[in-house]
């Protein structure tokens, strides 16, 4: 059965808690809320997510692996089991802008491995980012990943159709959602193609039209193939997107 995650930041939590009310209100095709960890917010990932699941049954924190010492026990042990978290993503993290943030030299496969060891009845999945390398250098990722634990992956966004069937025929078998962001203005575009390495297909453009007619295709695409879909309606309005891919 097809699973769809949602992406809010909690930027602000009277804001992210009447997001959380309207999406359950009003999009019931809405299966769980994932939180990403920024460190431009004060509220972390897994406080949002024990927020979100007031409202749902299940909600995913991210985790920054370079925020943890791998060699030390996980110190957000206590706060999961508090809030009844039962699913993290974990993810590499971006460096901090400045250093007066703390940050370890762990790896992904690190935590990972730590889940696994110290909280197995916690199912644990990892990011893929089809972009950073090629697609051989990915799987190999991929597949190291799952050796330390991982059952499912969350990927970034796609734009083409094309290139997630590829990684769909090498995902084959495994639990993965596929990420879907809209894109909606020149500058967005510049950022995903200089920062993230994107090709647009030759027919994108920057509209909410256009990205939620993809969005419903890859929604479409995740049904026929009982896969799952991630929505991060980062720069778009949440309602306005959720209502024209999900309704």
């Amino acid at each position: 059965m097809t699973k769809i995650a949602v992406e809010l930041v909690p930027r602000d939590i009277a804001v992210f808690e009447d997001e959380l009310k309207a999406i359950k209100a009003d999009i019931p095709a809405v299966d769980f809320i994932n939180v990403p960890d920024l460190l431009s917010c004060d509220v972390r990932s897994w406080d949002g997510a024990g927020l979100a699941k007031k409202y749902f049954k299940e909600a995913v924190p991210h985790l920054r692996a370079m925020d943890f010492d791998f060699t030390q026990e996980m110190p957000i042990k206590d706060k999961l089991k508090e809030y009844g978290i039962n699913e993290v993503l974990v993810i590499e993290g971006d460096p901090p802008q400045t250093m007066t943030y703390q940050v370890y030299p762990t790896v992904s496969t690190d935590i990972i491995k730590k889940f696994s060891e110290e909280m197995p009845q916690i199912k644990v999945y990892a990011g893929i980012d089809q972009y950073r390398s090629s697609i051989k250098e990915e799987e190999y990722r991929i597949r190291r990943k799952i050796l330390a634990g991982a059952k499912g992956f969350f990927t970034q966004p796609f734009f083409d159709m094309r290139y997630l069937e590829m990684y769909a025929d090498l995902l084959d078998g495994l639990e993965v959602y596929w990420g879907v962001s809209p894109v909606l203005s020149a500058r967005s575009v510049s950022y995903w193609r200089n920062k993230n390495n994107v090709i647009f297909p030759k027919n994108f453009e920057p509209t909410l039209e256009w990205n939620i007619d993809f969005a419903r295709r890859v929604v479409d695409f995740a049904r026929a193939h009982n896969q799952n879909v991630y929505l991060m309606p980062i720069k778009a309005k949440i309602m306005p997107y959720l209502e024209g891919v999900l309704k």
